[in-house]
């Protein structure tokens, strides 16, 4: 069932500039494939197929003039539905904003867009992003491409599995707790998380905080650097994206377009399985460990070890409770039936916090941040797992247990993910084989501080490494049993608050 819309983003740009293909014919691809794909896993819930056609007819015209509208010209991409898009539908999966269309795309969909990108589509979410399980009460559930039972992860499952089935080449997301990462690992597809400011946002409520980022999903990490070479910027709406008057110093795209294969035989490897505190189940462990007798003799010297975390539970919780009652907190006190249960949990959980908490918090953090310095001036890179369990059905609202052990909230199963997210350092998912239930198995890999062109390089070397082992190589969904599943939208519970 392999088809142009299952092609690399960087191989389509390179048939466009050609003219072996034009935008409306690549268009058509992906709107045929979410037509055939989308009823059995939910992943794409709103499309601008006029106004797409008008965008692609406008692409193709500029092509055969011999005009270069951007690193993006005449791709279709897809958009998180928690990002503003211009003229389209955005309803971050919450009934508040069930009909809400914005008048104009926010800083990070205006870029694709400029870069010639043709944006047609939005993605599903949990509702305002809350959780790593895609559901909401406006569209319902997303399922797992290769279980559409099971869940897709989040918060920007939708993106990864319509990457993951080719209904694009490249799709948006965004990332607290691991919302990059974390659907990335479940669907087999590459997501990474920037340096905080790498791709300014003006939307974060706490703008000196350095928890959420936008950045790019792809199939493989070459299409992800792309994607972020247009994404990256600098914008004076955002006071993390510190620049020098004059100097691009992050708008650059040669720095990130296209990334030089790394020496992994000249590189220092360091690999933990769970930071030191995150519930990983044992099949996810013995998985790992396998994948880490196959990197390690890649490199110049491997060893088992990770920063000193502790702490990083309760910093994490009482940060991200502060942003969610600074989101959410107006209409928690106005019209909390309109408000699903994460979102009220974390509201309630932060009017419980007092300014003592948020001190303790910060300062785990910043000595979290110091740790990640001190450990990586012995190491060059750190892998570990991207996820903690093998996906899960989406009917359970999030793992309440791991191994029998009890979690500690709705997101203390996403602790690989946000082990990173606190010291800010930047970090990838790329699918390397199957677990033992068959499903894709991710692999996060950790860079220093500011080094994302150095994790983009590593990532893309153990991906060539392997992309001819049946066993490690990116595994790939059965379109054609997708497309003979009933809908989605039959299954029980389907259309429910988390």
């Amino acid at each position: 069932m392999s088809e142009l819309c299952d092609s690399s983003a960087v191989e389509l740009r390179r048939l466009l500039s050609a003219k072996a293909i034009s935008p409306v014919e690549l268009l058509d691809a992906c709107l045929s494939r979410i037509a055939s794909i989308n009823p059995a896993v939910n992943a794409v819930v709103t499309l601008d197929e006029p106004g797409a056609r008008t965008a692609a007819k406008a692409a193709e015209a500029a092509i055969l003039r011999g005009e270069d509208r951007g690193a993006l010209a005449g791709l279709p991409v897809l958009i998180k539905d928690t990002q503003d898009t211009a003229g389209m539908r955005s309803t971050y999966g919450s009934p508040l904003l069930r009909d809400n269309v914005p008048v104009a795309d926010q800083g990070s969909v205006a870029r694709l867009r400029a870069a010639g990108a043709i944006i047609f589509g939005k993605t599903n979410t949990p509702e305002w992003a809350a959780g790593a399980n895609t559901r909401n009460p406006v569209f319902g559930a997303t399922g797992n491409p290769f279980d559409p039972m099971r869940s897709a992860a989040g918060s920007s499952g939708g993106s990864a599995v319509a990457l993951a089935c080719g209904m694009a080449p490249l799709a948006s997301g965004s990332d607290t707790g691991g919302s990059l990462r974390n659907p990335a690992g479940f669907s087999g597809i590459v997501g990474m998380r920037p340096s905080y400011g790498l791709v300014p946002s003006e939307k974060r409520i706490f703008g000196w905080s350095n928890l959420s980022t936008d950045g790019p999903m792809a199939r493989n990490v070459t299409d992800a650097a792309l994607m972020l070479s247009v994404m990256a910027s600098d914008d004076a709406r955002d006071p993390l994206a510190y620049t020098l008057p004059g100097e691009p110093v992050r708008a650059r795209a040669d720095r990130w377009s296209a990334p030089h294969p790394a020496d992994l035989g000249k590189l220092r490897l360091a690999f933990t399985e769970d930071f030191g505190f995150a519930p990983t189940e044992q099949a996810i462990r013995r998985v790992f460990r396998a994948r880490v007798s196959k990197l390690a003799p890649l490199f110049a010297e491997s060893r088992e070890a990770t920063p000193d975390c502790s702490g990083a539970d309760d910093a994490f919780a009482v940060l991200r409770a502060g942003m969610f009652l600074a989101t959410h907190g107006k209409n928690y006190k106005e019209r909390p039936e309109m408000l699903g249960p994460n979102v009220r949990a974390n509201v309630e959980e932060g009017l419980g916090y007092s300014l003592e908490d948020q001190a303790r918090a910060s300062t785990t953090q910043t000595r979290i941040y110091r740790a990640y310095q001190t450990f990586f001036a012995n190491c060059d890179v750190l892998i570990s797992p991207t996820i903690t369990l093998s996906p899960r059905p989406w009917s359970e609202s999030y793992p309440a247990e791991i191994d029998g052990v009890p979690t500690r909230s709705y997101f203390h199963w996403l602790a690989l993910a946000y082990a990173v997210t606190l010291p800010g350092h930047p970090a990838i998912s790329i699918p390397l084989g199957r677990d033992e239930a068959g499903l894709p198995f991710g692999l996060q890999i950790v860079g220093p501080r500011g080094g994302d062109a150095i994790v983009l390089a590593v990532a893309a070397s153990i991906e060539a490494a392997f992309a001819n082992d049946a066993q490690l190589c990116r595994p790939v969904p059965d379109l054609a049993r997708l497309a003979a599943t009933p809908p989605l939208s039959a299954a029980p519970g389907f259309l429910t608050w988390e």
